[in-house]
């Protein structure tokens, strides 16, 4: 049972709760009293009932309704948006812990970027077998066409969202990479807000460092890689429009940022330039923050049939007349097949240890690695190396015989589409579960957002923190059932 000081009595809110056996929760020591850096918030919590709580999260959750912070699901046939559920409870990470991890990132991410520039121009890392050259050109998402191209400000990977999970032993490691259109920013600020109304004095009192300047860092990293100068440059961000599952965000950006929502009808390309339509003539744009993939941004040199591209976009990228971010191209990078030789990455292009631990992971691909999988179904996690938010995974050690059967064949019929990690036993922290009114131990990972520019990377004090809602359940995603926890970093003056 949580001890919020060493002497302080039982709180209401608390009673009954235990950590889950052989996980590493997040607030709470193994012999139940509160983590040191985390006691601030947990004094707090210790201080209110259980219907002081219900009272504070129902206010939360009715501020994210009327905020219109929502989601949309593709598997819901209805089409029905989302409030995005969050648990007030937040997860604390000591300023030590958070030096040491945005370090890790920056050094992480600056290799990527290295390996995306060498992939698409000399490819020395695959002449020097770094990494399996059949692995990386048999990627669905290297595109051989943008080699030898080189994106307007020398930048690839301007916003990254890099997935982390904490075992029983305490270590933040990389779960995967996300380098092409990572979401979820928007839930972290507007979090923010909502735990800043009901906790004000525990953010001051545990020293907190703040998450609302995102979008001025976001906006002044798009003006670093313009092509003209940056104080005249016009940005936009590119939606695939009101139905996409992240539309929220991609408003919620532009209007935070000063900047216009467009959508590809809005668009167009004039020789190897891209105007936007306005209501006093067309503009010139020289960056474009685009959340639309790749196969769909150019009916010229991707998908003819798309609907949601600017036929000549990629033209007018190619000539250096519009900064993309982030780039194309850049799925090969986050592939999970890729992902087993990042660490090596890291050692063949800067010379260093990587700061950043991952999975053990085996890759189908190999056949040793792919004979050792299908004889321990029952005991791993499959991925396809193509699918996101939860889908195409099998949960082994969770699933019914027929469901890894089914997976079996699979492996068999396209191996390269699969690797196998063993599952983690993530961390936990404890979560309001409104109908059994108290705190339970609910399964947690991170998402840090990673801004790069011309000449310096930034990092988010926090992140995303997802959480599994479903009891036993190691499935975060909000498409899944999972929700969300503000994430206070402290900062290092804090006492």
């Amino acid at each position: 049972m949580l001890s919020p000081e060493p002497s302080a009595p039982t709180s209401q809110l608390f009673a009954g709760y235990h950590p889950i056996d052989g996980t590493y929760d997040e607030l709470v020591e193994s012999g139940g009293r509160t983590r040191e850096h985390a006691r601030v918030v947990a004094t707090m919590l210790a201080n209110m009932t259980p219907d002081a709580f219900a009272r504070s999260q129902a206010l939360a959750e009715l501020a994210l309704a009327q905020g219109g912070v929502t989601f949309s699901v593709y598997s819901d046939q209805r089409g029905t948006e989302k409030v995005m559920p969050v648990c007030l409870v937040p997860r604390v990470l000591a300023a030590a812990e958070w030096a040491r991890l945005e370090r890790g990132l920056v050094q992480r991410l600056t290799a990527l970027q290295m390996f995306l520039d060498d992939l698409y121009g000399d490819q020395r890392v695959l002449t020097e077998r770094v990494i399996p050259a059949e692995l990386v050109l048999a990627s669905r998402q290297y595109v051989p066409r943008l080699r030898g191209l080189k994106p307007p400000g020398g930048v690839r990977i301007h916003i990254a969202g890099v997935d982390l999970i904490r075992g029983p032993d305490g270590v933040l490691r990389v779960l995967e990479d996300n380098l092409r259109t990572p979401s979820g920013v928007s839930y972290v600020i507007e979090n923010r807000l909502v735990t800043k109304r009901m906790f004000p004095t525990a953010l001051e009192r545990l020293g907190v460092r703040r998450v609302d300047d995102y979008p001025i860092q976001l906006v002044d990293m798009l003006r670093s890689v313009s092509p003209v100068d940056p104080e005249r440059s016009t940005i936009v961000v590119l939606t695939p429009g009101p139905f996409n599952s992240a539309y929220f965000e991609h408003s919620f950006l532009a209007r935070s940022m000063g900047i216009e929502l467009v959508e590809a009808s809005d668009l167009f390309v004039n020789g190897d330039e891209v105007f936007v339509r306005t209501t006093v003539g067309p503009r010139r744009v020289h960056v474009i923050y685009r959340r639309t993939d790749d196969a769909f941004i150019d009916q010229e040199f991707f998908r003819p049939d798309s609907m949601l591209g600017v036929p000549g976009l990629m033209r007018a990228w190619s000539a250096g007349n519009v900064a993309l971010a982030n780039a194309p191209g850049n799925g090969v990078a986050d592939d999970k097949a890729v992902y087993p030789f990042v660490p090596d990455l890291v050692r063949f292009y800067l010379g260093e240890e990587p700061l950043l631990e991952q999975v053990p992971t085996q890759v189908c691909a190999r056949r040793s690695d792919c004979q050792y999988v299908l004889e321990h179904l029952d005991e791993l996690v499959v991925k396809a190396v193509d699918e996101a938010g939860g889908y195409g995974m099998l949960m082994g050690p969770q699933a019914s015989a027929a469901e890894r059967e089914e997976f079996r064949a699979r492996i068999v019929a396209d191996p390269r589409r699969y690797i196998a990690q063993a599952r983690v036993e993530l961390s936990t922290c404890p979560t309001w579960i409104a109908s059994e009114r108290r705190l339970e131990p609910r399964r947690i990972d991170l998402r840090p957002f990673v801004l790069t520019g011309k000449g310096r990377s930034w990092v988010l004090p926090g992140g995303l923190t997802r959480v599994a809602l479903r009891a036993g359940s190691y499935v975060v995603n909000s498409s899944q059932g999972g929700g969300s926890k503000d994430t206070w970093v402290q900062a290092d003056t804090a006492s």
